[in-house]
């Protein structure tokens, strides 16, 4: 951990963020036990899930280099009680293995799509948090019979959509800054074969330093209703944000139109890794707008 602490590099704030939502997760007492859990085999690999509780499906897709447990191990207790939660670890993440297969948002939303198959899931909710936010856009772009709603959370659709600061930290990102850090223990507790880390880490960090853009046209073209989640200084793009989402027909006047079926909140005081922190706030708008 000190050599973590001693890291000359911008995202280290970041990952000090994640120790601490890493140890409230996994200090809260509540365990994480699936009804049914298991691989999906999807587009030359094999994808891993988990199934928690009863009712319309909610599919949970988390954020880079993290785990089920370590992104919504808060969550899911609560979702469950009236909802059939499916958690998907995306490909190199957690239970699932690494694969040399090219990382892209189209395959990755294939493989969620692919899960869904293997579970019979006709439709779901989707909820996307950082790095599943945009393969969660993606999956309502190419799959939109099977999207019921949409949640992104401190997500954006196209890398100019975060702050320069934060694309430039994406460009200094090494193997050696996660040494020693949470998430590395949670992938040695669960991942099938722990030698990969190096090479999932590489893989990962080439993704991120990509421009990518999943298009204008395709976001406004999402017919679903959707909530976005943001923290007012989670290194989102606030202008492009407002872009997002008047894409997906909100910014009106609601008292001289009527109220857009696509929700914006913005939590105020929260950053990045703290707005997946807040539990009850994140809870509150899930259950307004999924209701």
């Amino acid at each position: 951990m000190k050599k973590l602490f001693k890291t000359p590099n911008p995202f280290k704030s970041i990952l000090l963020m994640a120790i601490m939502m890493f140890a409230a997760f996994q200090s809260n007492g509540q365990q994480l036990k699936p009804a049914n859990s298991g691989y999906a085999p999807v587009n030359g690999t094999k994808v891993y899930y988990e199934v928690y509780g009863e009712g319309r499906p909610i599919v949970l897709l988390h954020g880079a280099f993290m785990t089920i447990e370590g992104n919504w191990g808060q969550l899911i207790p609560e979702l469950s009680k009236t909802r059939k939660v499916i958690a998907i670890e995306l490909q190199g993440h957690g239970h699932t293995p690494f694969s040399d297969r090219k990382l892209s948002h189209t395959t990755l939303a294939s493989d969620v799509a692919g899960v869904m198959d293997q579970l019979k899931i006709d439709s779901a909710d989707v909820v996307g948090y950082s790095f599943g936010g945009s393969v969660a856009y993606q999956f309502a772009i190419q799959s939109p019979k099977r999207l019921r709603k949409l949640v992104i959370i401190s997500s954006t659709y196209k890398s100019t959509g975060w702050r320069p600061e934060i694309a430039n930290a994406f460009k200094g990102m090494k193997p050696e800054l996660f040494a020693n850090s949470p998430m590395k223990a949670a992938y040695d507790g669960v991942a099938p074969d722990k030698t990969k880390w190096t090479k999932f880490l590489e893989q990962m960090i080439a993704f991120a330093g990509e421009p990518f853009d999943l298009g204008d046209s395709n976001i406004a073209k999402i017919s679903a209703p959707v909530l976005i989640i943001s923290g007012d200084n989670d290194g989102l793009d606030k202008v492009e944000l407002a872009k997002t989402y008047q894409l997906l027909g909100g910014g009106v006047s609601a008292d001289l139109a009527p109220m857009p079926k696509s929700h914006l909140a913005i939590v105020p005081s929260q950053s990045h890794v703290g707005l997946m922190m807040q539990t009850n706030t994140i809870l509150g708008y899930l259950n307004g707008f999924l209701k």
